[in-house]
């Protein structure tokens, strides 16, 4: 007997069954750069009625699962773990895609393509274990300036020119920030005879390292152990040793080598070996060149960075321009101290300092905690155009000078109560860099011992680096109120 429900469950089904079909399978989005680059994103959908699952390929180089994916009549929603939400809207063969990225809104066109597409290369044989030679650089943390915070992947020739210009005439250069580093977004693809080639936007990589040189700093690139950057340019996948002389023909001094695809084609078991690969390509280059690791802290590479030749290795995830994220990377690095030293050093991420979405007190706690852990002074900002407070912040030499000690001991927490932490950083003349910072949202007082910072007896001498005065060691310690996020840095003389 036909019913009305039956008709109506008839009817429903009708409509499930049109709707599975629309978005299963593969559909990519072509992202012209700047430069003459097209990247690609993949989303590999699987839907069964009103039940959406699968992944979104970013810039074909990371895959993040579907967040809170849900059909609304003929549209799908679901957002991933890089922040990105998208609506997307079957049209033929084509899905038109609404993106969201913070504030940021902008539309775009998926074509299907067949799933192989989406699928990375056959995986390579990695080199048999093996402990690469220290490589002598890096005595003192590594100091300069990198594009990704301010610019990410839009950096082209003449903002280096002009940042390496603001280096010099600014003083910062002078001060100890000499490399020059250029994030993501240069590469360009590969040549016939697969050497990697830049692309539009630096039409003579030799020439700028150069020009970089010639104003007394140093040029530093960036590439990946996959098939693809994390923003989809060319990386070093099958061209190891081949890049690295290509980077030495060019004078590249520092190279940051950033996991993203690799995990598409290693297991996070091979990330040993695949650094090592390049460490050992770089140590046979010709050209003394800065290794820095970018692999978010993964397998305790503070345990194995020395042995793959490197000199600086990520802790954590990415840092943002805010206070958790600072905060939350910053003081998790105590239990780290025992690895870092001279030659190989715990990287917290690059400075956010200037970049606005901190006040200027969560900016000093932010320079001052990073030159405690004896960190790399990796500049984010855009220093042509930074306010003169700003400047004066990251030239303060005493504070640096705690950075750069050449004990190469880097700081650790000795006393936490109610927000307030004081470290105590160990320096080259016998005497003690120490901090007191106060996480609290409000105002607190902040003090600590001598014996809290290892002093028996009252110090012989005591500089605020910040209001750059002596006091005068009193008591059995000392006081003061400290601002909400912020912090009290001193040297402490035996």
């Amino acid at each position: 007997m036909i019913t009305l429900k039956s008709i109506a469950l008839g009817l429903g089904l009708m409509v499930l069954s049109a709707h599975a079909a629309d978005l299963s399978g593969t559909w990519r989005i072509d992202t012209a750069k700047r430069g003459g680059v097209v990247t690609h994103t993949y989303f590999v959908l699987q839907q069964k009625g009103r039940v959406l699952t699968g992944k979104v390929v970013i810039n074909g180089a990371v895959d993040l699962p579907l967040r809170n994916p849900k059909i609304e009549g003929s549209d799908a929603t679901f957002s991933m773990d890089w922040g990105n939400s998208y609506r997307v809207h079957p049209e033929g063969n084509t899905l038109k895609v609404a993106i969201r990225w913070g504030t940021t809104k902008t539309e775009a066109t998926a074509i299907r393509v067949p799933q192989a597409e989406a699928n990375p290369p056959p995986s390579q044989m990695l080199p048999a274990m093996a402990v690469v030679r220290a490589n002598g650089l890096a005595a003192t943390p590594p100091m300069g300036w990198s594009s990704w915070n301010h610019f990410g992947d839009g950096i082209d020739d003449a903002d280096v020119r002009g940042i390496a210009d603001a280096l010099a005439g600014s003083g910062l250069a002078k001060a100890g920030y000499v490399y020059v580093n250029i994030d993501d977004g240069w590469e360009g693809g590969r040549d016939a005879a697969g050497n990697i080639v830049p692309n539009a936007k630096f039409p003579n990589m030799k020439a700028l390292a150069d020009y970089v040189h010639s104003r007394g700093l140093k040029l530093g690139l960036y590439s990946s152990p996959g098939p693809l950057t994390c923003g989809g340019y060319e990386g070093s996948f099958g061209h190891e040793d081949q890049d690295a002389r290509t980077f030495a023909s060019w004078g590249v001094d520092y190279l940051k080598y950033d996991w993203c695809s690799a995990a598409r084609v290693y297991s996070d078991a091979d990330l040993e070996q695949a650094y090592q690969w390049m460490g050992q390509a770089l140590a046979r280059c010709g050209r003394p060149i800065v290794y820095s690791l970018c692999e978010y802290g993964m397998r305790d590479v503070w345990t194995w960075g020395p042995r793959v030749g490197a000199n600086l290795w990520r802790t954590a995830g990415d840092i943002q321009d805010n206070w958790r994220s600072m905060s939350e990377i910053g003081f998790d690095q105590s239990r780290l101290a025992p690895y870092a030293g001279p030659g190989h050093w715990n990287d917290p991420d690059m400075l956010e300092v200037g970049n606005g979405g901190m006040t200027a007190t969560e900016y000093r706690t932010h320079f001052s905690l990073w030159c405690m852990l004896a960190a790399p002074l990796i500049l984010g900002n855009d220093v042509r155009t930074m306010a003169p407070d700003t400047l004066a912040m990251l030239s303060n030499r005493e504070v640096i000078a705690i950075d750069q000690d050449p004990l190469g001991r880097q700081g650790r927490r000795v006393a936490s109560s109610g927000g307030i932490e004081v470290w105590t950083k160990p320096l080259a003349d016998g005497g003690e860099a120490v901090a007191v910072f106060n996480r609290n949202d409000r105002e607190a007082a902040g003090s600590f011992t001598w014996a809290q910072v290892g002093f028996a007896a009252r110090p012989g001498h005591v500089r605020d680096l910040w209001a750059k005065r002596d006091l005068a060691p009193a008591g059995e310690g000392l006081a003061q109120r400290i601002p909400a996020h912020g912090m009290w840095m001193l040297r402490l003389g035996r």
